[in-house]
């Protein structure tokens, strides 16, 4: 990994460095704008780690391979952007059915298809959650900075190993491309998890078979054991079992697993929510205008706080729900879209307190003056919800 202290990063590179730190031996993936500097960073400094790098023909080669590299021991990588991330949804499926660790980092531009390639935008936040077919349980981290772009990389590694799923770096080309401090520290000060391994011998081990906590031991490809990796339908000993009560076993397993250990992976922020009557909801880059936002209403006399999520999915909704409880008479969700997570935070909010959103198309982002306009309006009663 670099050098431990401060350096001026771009929050793609800090991502790629951030891989490294965690343990990532495997990348396959193919350029394309503006992720295309995690590739770069990664296919330079791999041959000093003796690490694997893969140009792949397509999105679709480079996630199979990651499934196939994590299957054989490797801890692997891919990076895309919203038209790659959407042809890799059938294997983000197979890998959440197959339990299989690995990391993607998906950095936000304008769409639909091909739309805006080097502008920023937020528009893939529910393909995140919904983009494979089925049901299933996923996580998604959200960063704001090139220093989080490290950081949530390595968060992400931990939690695909611990609970064995391809986990999402959601960013977007605001963040993938700003420069600033990234702090770098030592080896031995970063939090490393490895997935776990089989106690059992192999005539007796049972590959999908969870412990406690909901999730299998992982038995590597050439370790001795016996194991069969499918996207059908499977028990516990990995054999397709196309069945109505090994389906409910298996899928509920599969949500649960993240559902019920939502506590040790949700994540958020919050600013100034203690007396707030408004609170705006907002990630990614839109974050950082918020804050501003939030600064100037509070010196024209609103009663404003901030919610960020930091983990997109799973999302904080009970902290929602509590807010709109404990006196928040409004939600205003600032995103680069036309309403996505809006909808999220008006479900939680039962009915419970108003939900308005800021939308912007792709190509730039908030200013904090035009949050506080919305803000504004919202007073003065001048916006419908989710409307213009």
């Amino acid at each position: 990994m670099m050098k431990a202290g401060t350096h001026f990063l771009d929050g793609n590179t800090a991502s790629a460095e951030g891989a490294i730190a965690a343990g990532c031996t495997f990348f396959a993936g193919y350029p394309i704008t503006p992720a295309s500097e995690i590739l770069e960073r990664i296919a330079n400094r791999f041959p000093e780690l003796h690490g694997s790098y893969l140009q792949m023909e397509d999105e679709l080669a480079s996630i199979t391979a990651i499934l196939g590299a994590s299957w054989a021991g490797r801890k692997a990588m891919t990076a895309t952007s919203g038209p790659g991330f959407s042809l890799m949804m059938e294997s983000y499926g197979l890998g959440l059915m197959t339990e299989t660790p690995c990391v993607i980092v998906n950095v936000m531009r304008g769409g639909p298809s091909t739309g805006l390639p080097t502008k920023v935008a937020q528009g893939d936040v529910n393909q995140t959650r919904w983009g494979t077919h089925g049901d299933v349980g996923v996580v998604v981290y959200v960063p704001s900075s090139p220093q989080e772009m490290f950081d949530m990389t390595i968060q992400a590694f931990n939690t695909a190993e611990k609970y064995r799923l391809p986990v999402v770096v959601l960013s977007d080309e605001m963040v993938a491309h700003m420069t600033e401090k990234v702090e770098i520290p030592e080896k031995d000060e970063i939090e490393i998890v490895d997935r776990k391994k089989p106690r059992d011998p192999p005539e007796e081990f049972l590959p999908f078979c969870p412990d406690e906590d909901l999730v299998p031991p992982m038995a590597n490809a050439g370790e001795g054991y016996s194991v069969h990796v499918t996207g059908l339908t499977h028990d516990e000993e990995g054999h397709p079992s196309v069945d109505e009560e090994t389906q409910n076993m298996l899928v509920t397993r599969l949500i649960d697993k993240i559902r019920k250990n939502a506590d040790d992976i949700l994540e958020y922020d919050e600013y100034k929510t203690e007396d707030a009557k408004k609170v705006i909801v907002a990630y990614g880059s839109v974050y950082r205008a918020a804050i501003e936002a939030v600064d100037m209403a509070r010196e024209k006399g609103y009663k404003v706080g901030l919610l960020r999520p930091k983990t997109i999915w799973p999302f904080p909704e009970e902290r929602i729900y509590d807010l709109a409880r404990e006196g928040v008479d409004s939600f205003l969700v600032a995103e680069i879209n036309f309403g996505q997570i809006v909808f999220e935070v008006e479900r939680c909010t039962a009915g419970a307190a108003q939900t308005y959103l800021a939308p912007k198309m792709g190509g730039s982002i908030h200013t904090p003056e035009d949050i506080l306009e919305r803000i504004e309006a919202i007073e003065e009663g001048e916006i419908p919800q989710f409307k213009e």
